[in-house]
């Protein structure tokens, strides 16, 4: 299958310390799988954007140690610069390039604000696609007052209050992350040192003030030059040539024309294709002309190298051993159950007509993958336990001594093989709990899913219960088995009583018979 990939486009408030912006990007570079593809620094800015590529958990964990770097190496009661920042890392976007959604990138964007804030004590506000708060989707608001402005409201006005981390400000600042479409930073310079002739382009074009609608802007002085700084924010809706000839039309006004453009970072190449048919005025222009294009898909259509063939898990449990067996199944089939409530939860989400549950299904949804990754696991360890118990049938008997020792072995093997199974029963349980609340204010169309969920995790929790019990036959007179035996009873009668909620709830709320 491809890989997903993500791209992370993280702003530090640092670029007049060559050392300190290398060390940032020797830190990002020291997860595997990591690819830098750009690093842009400006000194009049003070301010250093790197653009790096790679599979999910490898961009998040590479995030995370950036901030970390950054948090040691910049004090922001000491950072001065043009553009403006809260934060050592200022803002950490995550955008969602192939084989993975948005709303996988919003929960990227929710876990690393999440460790940021508990783990490094660094005050975390969700923005774009992941703010908590409408007001919080625009970069802007976030930033208001900067570093200075932050620091002194941040405990203090309610409206400040991070989503993660300490409601106070210490050397770091705060950093916001989020998940958003493709962005291209785009900065032109005029034939003028007059700062106030960009603000004045930068108020027009912006979006703001009247301007385009997908179009942020301010006028800065940069290298002796008044610069129209921007972030083009859909560069589907609102092309970036439609900019520049803005641009130009508004600094004729002034009696300035443009000197030259830079881009700040990379720029995904249809912007550039749309760009190149507006000023060459191509008719029926296709991206197939393009040479490169067609060389690509030439190789992309090239069936990939042999690779082995990689067993799967239900061609383990088909095969003629014993483990994996009905301990493990049963963790499987739990992690399924987990795994349809997280898709429950993420249908929920974003709709305006559960927007009262938006933080619970959150919740959910956190809950719900940690469950699928622990039953996951929970399928290697019973493999495990189970190998363990049949080591000790091997065991030497040829002596008393041996014979006591083997029974030993066996006897504390086989209470191992009954609690993982136990465990998994146990968490099978937290799963369907999780599922039926689903079937009470998931979203309506996916009651089916959320109904599925709860049954498939009644039914693992009972194929985990017959591995616990099967384990304690031969365990009668050991004094932990009845104790065992009383936890998984109470288990299977909440079990009881989750299910006879479910099937009340899919008769009053979703109709089914």
């Amino acid at each position: 299958m491809p890989t997903p990939l993500v791209e992370c486009i993280p702003n530090f408030s640092e670029a007049r310390r060559p050392e300190v912006v290398e060390e940032i990007i020797q830190t990002i570079q020291s997860i595997p799988e990591i690819h830098i593809l750009d690093r842009h620094s400006d000194l009049d800015h003070n301010r250093t954007v790197i653009t790096f590529l790679g599979p999910p958990a490898a961009v998040e964990e590479a995030a995370f140690q950036a901030i970390a770097r950054a948090a040691q190496r910049i004090n922001m009661n000491e950072h001065e610069g043009a553009h403006p920042r809260i934060g050592a890392t200022d803002v950490v976007p995550f955008v969602p390039i192939s084989e993975i959604t948005m709303q996988e990138c919003v929960e990227m964007a929710r876990r690393l604000g999440k460790r940021v804030g508990e783990e490094l004590g660094i005050p975390v506000y969700l923005y774009e696609e992941a703010a908590t708060r409408p007001e919080r989707q625009n970069l802007e608001n976030i930033r208001r007052g900067q570093y200075e402005g932050l620091k002194l409201e941040i405990g203090i006005n309610p409206e400040r209050q991070p989503d993660f981390g300490p409601s106070v400000l210490g050397t770091a600042g705060a950093t916001v992350i989020g998940a958003r479409q493709p962005l291209i930073a785009f900065n032109v310079y005029l034939n003028t040192n007059d700062t106030a002739i960009a603000q004045k382009i930068a108020k027009a074009i912006r979006y703001s003030s009247g301007g385009l609608r997908y179009v942020k802007a301010m006028g800065v002085l940069v290298e002796g030059r008044a610069q129209v700084s921007m972030n083009l924010t859909n560069y589907r809706a609102t092309p970036i040539a439609r900019v520049m000839e803005m641009i130009r039309r508004e600094a004729e006004r002034y009696g300035v024309t443009v000197h030259h453009s830079e881009l700040v970072g990379l720029i995904p190449q249809e912007a550039l294709n749309d760009a190149a048919v507006w000023y060459l005025q191509l008719d029926q222009f296709s991206p197939e002309q393009i040479l490169e294009q067609r060389l690509m898909e030439l190789m992309r259509g090239q069936p990939p190298a042999s690779a082995p063939p990689e067993t799967s898990f239900l061609d383990a449990l088909a095969a003629a051993t014993p483990t994996p067996g009905g301990g493990s199944a049963a963790a499987h089939t739990g992690a399924v159950a987990a795994a349809l409530v997280a898709m429950v939860a993420r249908l929920t989400l974003g709709k305006k007509k559960y927007e009262a549950v938006k933080e619970r299904m959150w919740a959910i949804l956190e809950e719900a993958e940690t469950l699928r990754k622990v039953l996951l696991r929970n399928v290697e360890e019973d493999s495990q336990a189970f190998e363990s118990v049949m080591q000790a049938f091997k065991l030497p008997k040829d002596t008393p001594e041996q014979e006591q020792q083997r029974q030993q072995a066996i006897e504390q093997a086989t209470l191992n093989a009954s609690r993982v199974p136990l465990i998994t029963a146990r968490n099978c349980l937290m799963v369907q709990k999780l599922a039926a609340e689903l079937t009470e204010t998931g979203n309506l169309n996916a009651i089916s899913d959320a109904a599925s969920a709860a049954t498939l995790a009644r039914a693992a929790l009972t194929c985990a219960a017959y591995n616990v019990r099967i384990n304690l036959i031969n365990l009668s007179g050991v004094s932990e088995t009845q104790a065992l035996i009383d936890q998984l009873k109470e288990i299977e009668s909440q079990s009881d009583q989750i299910n006879s909620s479910v099937q009340q709830v899919l008769g009053e709320r979703g109709g089914l018979k």
